[in-house]
């Protein structure tokens, strides 16, 4: 078996060996057991599905939160000739139908599913007549309410035990926390004999610092300027991105922002330069790097505290990757830890504000009393809250405990890429007269740039096709919607939008419950993972990396050696048995000097010799008195031959 799990890595991958724990994980799965990999960041994570998911007769089911890298994950296994198909909020109707057709017609590989397709009964059903061999649960932390992104529509997940008993599962996570990983083994419903592969959180090349500032930029730049590659500023800002951005390029530094608002095209075209070296700083948001593998960033800077130890794990992972000498820094200032700690406030707002905002949220999509039930519906959280006159951040958490309360599942902002698929046959594209010059020419241009075209909906760049073209976007966009209308092809412009999903009927707000273990437990779990990242950034006493390490579990951690924290501890030490080596080197001048002399001398006459340590000389010669070295005698100190 091991032989021909490396030929499956070398010919899908191009790689000759496994990475620690993969090889375990791969063989655990493809015994049967349920399966829970702990795997920092960077530590290879889908190769221990996919490899497996290869060589398994039938289908292997990713479930997965993050829709983008889904997207990513399909693609390249379909660059690799590996036949896989997803299914998320967002798609349209005739997308899904070809989804489906694929699936059940090509005999794919790999399903990858947001959590919330597994609350449709219907979307379940369908699944009992697919070949599942394994299930594989990513971000599995979400499951738990003792993780740090909770996610109730993880619950969805322990319908697929009754639907696929036979198929394993596989939970996969960077971050977690005792608590967590045994309520993901419950929450999963791991059955008798499953294994559990951890990997240590220790990252021994990262050295760790923690540098309080009041001047975040200037320490920005003088930590960039001392420290050479490519690296991260992270920020909690969209609109700080952009300012923290433009003040390094004033100062000479190539540099770009990134967050979630920015297009695709943007976000691509600033991730490709910085990850082919034209570019040495993105400054942005937690929106960007997951999914990113570039090995050599040599340093990462958080410019605002993070909100837990977790958060800060997973993005200070993302330095060195390489395995080479690399830098996690935390720039704090005075202000910081009561910001973080005001955070959990906003985060609670009053259960009656809560209740409220269900009634205008169910007012807004007009779903009424007992109706909605598995409705999903887009929704433009501005105009909510220019409707309601809300706050966004109060409208956000309300959003997220109804979410958790499961009375809705509040899906954030989504960005769905254009795409285009063909419909009309090959032969009918040669006789298209009803077509203006100009919408030939983009239609031309549409089919040489994009392979593909006939068999499935494929991303399209409308600026690209502008460009090759010689047409505005304002015509491509037309041109394409004509086509549409003329049944040649189907075009799904570029959208941004978060959802809304009912997973019950709406109810009178008066009966709603909030329950305990979503609100005060909840902000309780909350409250200790901010006292935990403040501890971690506050306190100078313990070794970051020991900190860290035993909030992850590790009992048996031990001081890095590297941290800020160690090396202040070192210089202190230093100091100390600097201090007793001069103590010691005094203590024999002393000594001589009282030999020399036959008749004794007068405390005066000693601190002559020693003027700059005369407290230091007192106290030595009590010393000497006290252990019978030196005799005092009317006002004379003797040497006792």
């Amino acid at each position: 078996m091991n032989n021909q799990l490396t030929l499956t890595l070398k010919k899908h991958w191009g790689y000759d060996s496994f990475r620690p724990l993969q090889e375990d994980i791969i063989n655990s799965v493809l015994d049967g057991h349920d399966t829970l990999g702990l795997m920092p960041t960077g530590g290879g994570k889908s190769i221990t599905f996919q490899v497996p998911g290869m060589i398994l007769e039938g289908l292997t089911i990713v479930i997965t939160p993050l829709i983008s890298l889904m997207k990513d994950q399909v693609d390249n296994l379909r660059q690799k000739q590996i036949k896989a198909v997803y299914f998320h909020a967002g798609m349209t109707h005739k997308e899904i139908t070809l989804a489906w057709e694929k699936l059940v017609n090509a005999k794919c590989k790999f399903l990858y599913v947001s959590p919330e397709r597994l609350s449709s009964e219907k979307f379940c059903m369908e699944l009992k007549s697919l070949p599942v061999k394994l299930v594989v649960i990513d971000e599995a932390h979400c499951i738990s309410q003792w993780g740090y992104d909770f996610r109730p529509s993880y619950f969805n997940i322990s319908k697929l035990r009754k639907i696929h008993p036979d198929a394993p599962f596989l939970a996969l996570t960077a971050t977690a926390t005792p608590e967590v990983v045994k309520d993901i083994c419950d929450k999963l419903q791991f059955r008798q004999g499953h294994k559990i592969f951890k990997k240590s959180f220790s990252r021994p090349n990262i050295q760790y610092i923690v540098r309080p500032t009041d001047s975040k930029i200037q320490q920005i730049v003088h930590i960039l300027s001392r420290v050479q590659g490519t690296a991260i500023v992270y920020v909690r800002s969209r609109k700080r991105t952009k300012e923290i951005a433009e003040q390094l390029i004033a100062q000479g530094i190539s540099a770009a922002n990134y967050h979630a608002g920015l297009s695709f095209e943007d976000k691509q075209v600033r991730q490709d330069a910085w990850k082919d070296g034209s570019l040495r700083v993105i400054v942005a948001t937690n929106a960007f790097g997951m999914g990113i593998d570039k090995p050599d960033v040599r340093i990462v800077i958080h410019h605002d505290l993070p909100p837990s130890l977790e958060e800060y794990y997973q993005e200070a992972g993302r330095a060195g990757r390489d395995g080479l000498k690399s830098y996690a820094v935390i720039l704090p200032s005075a202000n910081d830890k009561a910001q973080l700690r005001r955070k959990v406030t906003e985060a609670f707002p009053p259960r009656k504000t809560i209740l409220s905002i269900y009634d205008f949220l169910c007012d807004y999509l007009n779903v009424f009393d007992g109706e909605g039930y598995n409705k999903l519906c887009e929704f433009n959280a501005f105009k909510f809250c220019e409707t309601f006159s809300l706050h966004e951040k109060t409208m956000t958490a309300s959003l997220k405990l109804l979410t958790a309360a499961r009375y809705i599942e509040y899906i954030e902002e989504t960005e769905t890429r254009s795409r285009v698929m063909i419909t009309a046959q090959k032969e009918e594209l040669y006789d298209i007269k009803a077509v203006n010059s100009f919408t030939d020419i983009v239609l031309k241009t549409v089919l040489r740039l994009y392979p593909g075209l006939f068999a499935d909906y494929v991303f399209i760049n409308e600026t690209e096709i502008s460009r090759k073209s010689m047409r505005t976007e304002e015509e491509v966009y037309t041109a394409l919607l004509e086509l549409t209308r003329l049944g040649i092809l189907h075009y799904i412009p570029r959208k941004r939008t978060p959802y809304i999903y009912f997973p019950t009927a709406r109810e009178n707000s008066k009966y709603l419950q909030i329950p305990k273990s979503v609100y005060e437990d909840r902000k309780e779990i909350m409250s200790k993972r901010t006292e935990a990242i403040i501890d971690y950034t506050y306190s100078s006493e313990t070794c970051r990396v020991e900190k860290m390490l035993r909030y992850f579990g590790e009992t048996d951690a031990r001081p890095c050696g590297t941290c800020d924290v160690c090396l202040s501890h070192k210089k202190t030490s230093l100091s100390l048995r600097q201090q007793t080596l001069r103590k010691e080197e005094l203590l024999e001048k002393l000594l001589q000097l009282l030999q020399q002399s036959n008749y004794g001398l007068t405390l005066n006459k000693i601190c002559m010799h020693f003027i700059s340590q005369q407290d230091e000389v007192s106290d030595l010669l009590a010393y000497l008195c006290d252990e019978g070295f030196v005799k005092f005698d009317n006002g004379l100190y003797h040497y006792k031959r």
